[in-house]
């Protein structure tokens, strides 16, 4: 008798739920339970996982990799997927095999590649995979001398930290001045050059952007499940053009991605995104992890958070091809749900007891506690 299968996902992104899900309908209808920690009491990741637990608040890295060893060695976990820490964690890779726990995630080496954008433009563009120009700043004066240049060559400037995950610190430089535009609508990712210098001649601490270019579309996020072996097993392009989204197989993002995710090792799933500078696709980013929207692949006949785990627990699934891909979409809101019970939230940070691990609320307790998860639909 095949045994079950136990996941954890520790502080994850809430579209992981669907993540999850996938892990369930696995093909050879393996029984899973998931396991799921959290900062936030109302995350739906909490809801959707067999057991969940709310995370220690203000733990080192160091302090995180001793919490996430006892969960391991507590809750008998199998296959391990960490996104917080996951630079900490990968380091002690050893002491959680030894606790019978198989980490899904790249070893260390390739996840500090790519902690650092600057160290990752450089890595990359060494073995021959293009990259858009940029400019490292850390100063007034640097970031005047990189948008000037920029601008020069006639393109509008954006900048971003040079290490972090997804959009987050993400602005376009404009010139225009700050007014009453700017104030009506919906928030703008446009920020004025003079109110950004004005910031970095108060600020108190330092920063360390990354400025270049802003990209045009299609951006395509390339997921790849690569082996052990740094042999790709599945190499998907999600695109993204506005609101319309779809998938593609052509050569010019797959084999940039292979050559990134084969050349430094990128141990099971991350997802590789490119964008278009002028006539060509060059490289945005590099995710050591699973996307957010790695769940939209099953549009496509597969399901790729099954076959990591797979490759984790020893089990090769082979080269996996889609055996078509799905049509255009979009992605809107929809309802999740939510544990039954909640914490206001003056309450949450006087709390400094986990809570208990609790299995999932059945559907029927579900139905007054909802969330909002992403959901794809065809246009």
């Amino acid at each position: 008798m095949v045994s079950r299968v136990r996941v954890w996902l520790n502080r994850t992104y809430a579209e992981n739920v669907f993540f999850m899900d996938q892990l369930r309908r696995n093909p050879g209808d393996r029984a899973v339970e998931i396991h799921a920690t959290h900062g936030d009491p109302d995350s739906p990741v909490l809801a959707a996982a067999d057991t969940a637990e709310l995370e220690p608040g203000n733990l080192s890295p160091a302090g995180y990799v001793e919490y996430a060893l006892d969960q391991c060695a507590r809750r008998g976990i199998d296959v391990f997927v960490p996104r917080l820490h996951q630079s900490a964690i990968v380091a002690h890779r050893a002491e959680f095999e030894a606790a019978g726990t198989a980490l899904l995630a790249p070893p260390p080496e390739a996840v500090a590649v790519f902690h650092d954008k600057v160290i990752a433009y450089e890595a990359v563009r060494s073995i021959g995979v293009p990259v858009p120009p940029w400019y490292r700043v850390r100063s007034e004066d640097e970031l005047v001398a990189a948008v000037e240049e920029l601008e020069a060559g006639g393109h509008k400037a954006c900048f971003k930290p040079a290490s972090g995950a997804g959009g987050v610190g993400f602005r376009v430089i404009t010139r225009t001045p700050f007014s009453l535009m700017h104030l009506s609508g919906f928030p703008s990712p446009y920020v004025p050059l003079d109110l950004v210098l004005e910031a970095l001649r108060q600020g108190e601490e330092p920063v360390d952007w990354l400025v270049m270019p802003r990209l045009e579309q299609p951006e395509v996020s390339v997921d790849c499940l690569t082996g052990p072996d740094n042999r790709v097993r599945l190499a998907v392009g999600r695109t993204k053009n506005g609101r319309r989204r779809g998938f593609t197989l052509h050569e010019q993002w797959l084999d940039p991605a292979r050559r990134i995710a084969e050349g430094f090792g990128l141990h099971y799933l991350s997802n590789i995104q490119f964008r278009m500078f002028g006539d060509r696709p060059v490289l945005m980013d590099v995710n050591t992890r699973p996307a957010g929207g790695l769940h939209q692949l099953s549009q496509c006949g597969v399901n790729a958070p099954w076959a990591a785990v797979q490759l984790a627990l020893g089990e090769d699934p082979g080269e996996m091809v889609p055996p078509f891909l799905g049509q255009d979409y979009t992605v809107v809101s929809g309802p999740r749900p939510l544990r039954p019970v909640s914490l206001l939230p003056q309450q949450r940070s006087e709390t400094t007891e986990p809570l208990p691990a609790v299995p999932a609320p059945a559907p029927a307790e579900q139905a007054g506690s909802l969330g909002a998860a992403a959901q794809a639909l065809p246009l």
